[in-house]
């Protein structure tokens, strides 16, 4: 679908309550062109500098996001911008630039009852040394991921108890043999062949009345 260029007042219809009034400088202080887009599978968000043909900072979110995740990939890509900002293109993408302005950016919403617990704990945690995604840190991950509208019977393969059978995106079907540390053991069941899954791919779970032998 085709990006729309998007007002900031609208952001206050995807972000956690209370958060419009600590974001909305950064769109005062900056000119940056706000697209809000719908589910990438590859990217949450991204951030473009300004050209001599696009004079302007560009940020894009998905709006398919929980309000909390929304919120933490809207600081990320402004995160981006205050990097170049700068020094420009002197910086990684994501180095120790980035994520010490990546720190700053979140840490005035940290503390304040904006995010749940659960996901409080985990993006203290994530912050000693953020990375280039979310979907990185599987403790942030499965934390924000509670909070995602699903199907029903979607679920991470961490949550697939073991001897439970699944369906992936492509149509195929394992059982769960073994839950590892980050992993789990999974054997297909059409092929026989084992597979290690991450443990935050999202499947479906088998309905034990659909099970065949």
């Amino acid at each position: 679908m085709k990006k729309q260029e998007t007002s900031i007042r609208v952001l206050e219809h995807f972000l956690p309550k209370g958060t419009f009034d600590l974001v909305a400088p950064y769109f005062q202080d900056h000119t940056i062109h706000l697209t809000l887009t719908r589910e990438r599978k590859s990217v949450l968000g991204d951030y473009r500098h300004p050209t001599r043909d696009v004079p302007q900072h560009r940020v894009s979110v998905n709006i398919n996001l929980n309000p909390y995740s929304f919120l933490i990939t809207l600081l990320h890509e402004l995160a981006h911008m205050l990097t170049f900002n700068q020094f420009a293109h002197k910086a990684s993408p994501h180095g120790q630039e980035w994520k010490t302005q990546f720190r700053h950016t979140l840490m005035p919403f940290v503390g304040k009852n904006i995010f749940p617990p659960d996901v409080e704990k985990a993006l203290t945690s994530y912050l000693q040394n953020p990375a280039a995604s979310t979907c990185t840190d599987p403790n942030l991950y499965k934390a924000l991921y509670r909070y995602d509208e699903r199907k029903p019977g979607y679920k991470l393969v961490d949550d697939i108890p073991v001897g439970q059978r699944f369906e992936t995106e492509d149509g195929k079907t394992y059982e769960k043999l073994e839950h590892l540390r980050t992993r789990s053991r999974c054997r297909n069941l059409q092929t026989k062949k084992m597979y290690l899954f991450p443990g935050i791919v999202e499947v479906k779970q088998i309905d034990e009345n659909r099970r065949t032998a």
